[in-house]
């Protein structure tokens, strides 16, 4: 679906001058830098896919976005997506994609959500019983009967998002982009997109490409994550690489039949211990979970255990706070490989 060669994007900015002689020679000639937003970045998304695409403000994530999708021309190399290069044939190629930005809207900001979607079924050329099996479609699952006829500017944050999924999804497009969708809403409006996400990704085999500071978003929807820094390809692969790679320590969970004087065992730390509840933690680079519940089932009955991982913001954010993927060789390129 999507095809990514050595892309590059790059900006030149006026530097500002010191001093009156600087400000002098800059009026006479501009002293510029050159930003790199995309820095020979290279990948592959297959149709299906539903692929998180993370980073931190500045990363690059939006300047990628917007060259996938076709507002921006790239400085340098290769870019094709569902057969396409978007800026070169974009009448064509806007009709096969649909995108959602968290705080701008594709609806008419003074007319009812319904006047939207019609005038979005004509401006795709959808033909009739399309546009009603997909609205009949889209409206249950997006709940959005109670505000179609409300104006755009007098929803809430949350209606709106709905709203705007359901206008990107009009058309069938192959592939969706999605940047923020999930951006401040509460937990049940949140889950209610995210659902939708899912349905649109396992129903329809839509491509999808999510951007999003929410991580949560990230754990309950997408199985391969790709992360960006300073416009390079840092990690690309399976999101259970990445925890296993950089998640940190895990906890297990256990529930003794009886109580016990100690409950120490080789491999682990004793967290917390609470009447026949224990909870060890555990380095998943020195002992595997399967070794360390072997050693506990050896020395203790046991009722019930669960292993715990760390949440996936903390990893990402320990990977940004300590620079982790910087410290391996990149490994530029497609679907599985590790930075």
């Amino acid at each position: 679906m999507i095809t990514v060669n050595n892309l590059q994007k790059y900006f030149s900015i006026n530097q500002r001058q010191q001093g009156w002689f600087g400000a002098l020679r800059g009026l006479i000639k501009p002293t510029q830098t050159v930003v790199r937003a995309v820095d020979d970045i290279s990948f592959t998304v297959q149709r299906g896919e539903l692929v998180g695409y993370l980073g931190p403000n500045g990363a690059g994530k939006s300047t990628t976005i917007k060259m996938l999708t076709g507002l921006l021309v790239p400085s340098s190399g290769e870019l094709q997506v569902n057969g396409a290069v978007p800026w070169r044939e974009r009448e064509k190629y806007v009709a096969s994609i649909g995108a959602v930005f968290g705080q701008r809207t594709t609806l008419w900001w003074d007319l009812p959500v319904i006047e939207s979607l019609k005038l979005l079924q004509h401006i795709y050329r959808i033909p009739e019983p399309r546009f009603r099996r997909n609205f009949a479609e889209f409206r249950e699952l997006l709940e959005l009967e109670p505000f179609l006829n409300s104006p755009v500017r007098s929803l809430s944050l949350g209606q709106r998002m709905r709203a705007d999924l359901c206008a990107a999804m009009l058309h069938d497009p192959v592939l969706l982009f999605l940047d923020e969708p999930t951006i401040g809403l509460d937990v049940v409006a949140k889950q209610r997109i995210r659902q939708f996400i899912a349905h649109i990704n396992q129903e329809r085999s839509t491509t999808v490409l999510l951007t999003t500071h929410d991580l949560s978003d990230v754990e309950k929807l997408c199985k391969r994550v790709m992360i960006i820094d300073h416009g390079r390809l840092l990690f690309d692969g399976a999101l259970q690489t990445l925890q296993d790679r950089f998640g940190g320590k895990r906890e297990l969970v256990v529930d003794l039949a009886e109580a016990y004087p100690t409950v120490v065992v080789e491999g682990a730390e004793v967290l917390a211990h609470n009447g026949l509840r224990v909870t060890y933690q555990f380095d998943r680079k020195v002992v595997s979970a399967s070794e360390l519940i072997g050693r506990v089932s050896a020395q203790y009955r046991i009722v019930d255990l669960s292993v715990r991982e760390p949440e996936i913001e903390a990893t990402v954010r320990r990977i940004y706070e300590e620079r982790l993927l910087d410290r391996e060789p990149a490994t530029k390129g497609g679907r599985g490989s590790g930075a």
